[in-house]
């Protein structure tokens, strides 16, 4: 079901870096692919988004390890990545590529560090999608040293919600979010209601278990950076569980 917009967006595409803080110096890590060329093994996912091609996340997505995951905190970041052709001249392509964090790339302990355990703690690790993998690497390779960084996360339109759940457990799953892209704190008002913290269940679901029904719901939305946004009344009071509503942007 399309998104319904009931919020006042500012214009099409969201340039959301203006404000962006996050630490942005680049860093070394390696990284894989999966999900086959078309990535439609990457579906679902450990951050809950689903279909990735319906959610606007595309094929430039990739499974954090768990250094970098984060418990699903760092759902939703964007990285900018190159391979690091110093260190591997003969896989390394020139160029970069901007990923989304969608899923989590699970440890080994059976295997080392070094030798399969690629996302093994301390490890950091980008497990890619494979149309965004060979943007900057020859499939053949299949392990590449990269450098990467934090960047500013641009999305078309607005925050999404989506509300699944049932009375008295109301699952909120966030998507679309720009600037620093992951979500840090949640809050929900009903217009019945006041302000409401919802706690992160997994990935990006975040859970309230007051009763809303039937009432227009707002949302607080804060991101690691420090930034927030406050969506009044972007869900009417007929809502139904498994609709999607947009916001505003960061």
């Amino acid at each position: 079901m399309a998104p319904v917009k009931l919020a006042t967006l500012f214009g099409f595409f969201w340039l959301a870096g203006a404000a962006y803080a996050q630490d942005s110096s680049w860093q070394s890590a390696h990284a894989t692919f999966y999900g086959g060329s078309d990535a439609s093994g990457t579906m679902g996912g450990a951050c809950g988004y689903g279909n990735l091609y319906s959610q606007g996340y595309g094929t430039n997505t990739a499974a954090l390890s768990t250094a970098l995951f984060n418990n699903g905190a760092t759902c939703g970041a964007c990285y900018q990545m190159k391979c690091n052709h110093h260190s591997d001249p003969q896989w390394c392509l020139p160029g970069t590529v901007t990923v989304t964090a969608t899923n989590l790339c699970p440890p080994n302990s059976a295997l080392p560090n070094d030798n399969g355990g690629w996302c093994n703690p301390p490890l950091q690790h980008f497990d890619m999608a494979q149309p965004a993998f060979q943007q900057i690497a020859m499939y053949r390779s299949g392990i590449v040293p990269i450098i990467f960084r934090r960047v500013p996360c641009m999305r078309k339109g607005g925050v999404r919600f989506t509300i699944n759940g049932h009375s008295y457990f109301n699952l909120v799953l966030i998507t679309n979010v720009g600037g620093a892209g992951d979500v840090e704190a949640v809050s929900i008002k009903g217009s019945n209601t006041g302000w409401q913290p919802m706690s992160r269940n997994w990935g990006q679901n975040w859970q309230s278990n007051s009763y809303l029904n039937g009432q227009t719901l707002s949302f607080h939305v804060s991101t690691s950076d420090g930034r927030t946004i406050t969506s009044y009344n972007v869900v009417p009071a007929n809502w139904q569980f498994g609709q999607t509503f947009e916001g505003l942007q960061f």
